[in-house]
């Protein structure tokens, strides 16, 4: 099992890296082509990750196997949102994103937060699904282009574990 830590500068990069090839192999499962690309684009580089490591009020994990990275995770503190969970497709479905989840849920229950909501891709409902994530709606995420992903509202109580 990959080992879980906090995200640092150097992992700004890799972050954005994995966040396009896990898009690309996994988008495909409910999005058309062109949607998945335009999701996958992200223009500001890996900016935003940078500046999300470096927020006090964001927490950033990544988990790392065989000495990569293997999956990364990001919850916003002030406002209880769980804005990623992404793994390498290489490290899918052994485990990676149910440990991340569980640390980001660990991390936000620590800083005070009740529940947890987030926006999820029609291809990780399922993921949340079977950790305890509710359907609230059906919402839109616009990415690069202008062009629109369904996706669902979901939420969570962590205050009991």
């Amino acid at each position: 099992m990959p080992s879980i830590r906090r995200a640092t500068e150097a992992d700004a990069k890799p972050i954005l890296d994995l966040r396009c090839a896990s898009i690309r192999a996994f988008g495909t499962e409910r999005y058309h082509e062109e949607q998945v690309e335009r999701w996958a684009e992200h223009p500001f580089g890996s900016a935003p990750y940078l500046e999300s490591i470096r927020n006090e009020s964001e927490s950033v994990a990544v988990a790392e196997g065989n000495g990569e990275l293997a999956g990364f995770g990001r919850v916003e503190l002030d406002s209880g949102v769980v804005s990623a969970v992404y793994v390498h497709p290489d490290y899918a479905r052994n485990g990676v994103g149910s440990a991340l989840l569980s640390h980001l849920e660990s991390v936000a229950r620590d800083a005070g937060v009740d529940s947890l909501s987030l926006h999820a891709s029609l291809n990780a409902v399922p993921f949340y699904e079977g950790h305890g994530y509710e359907r609230i709606s059906t919402v839109t995420h616009e990415v690069t282009g202008g062009v629109e992903l369904a996706c669902v509202e979901m939420r969570r109580d962590i205050s009991v574990e």
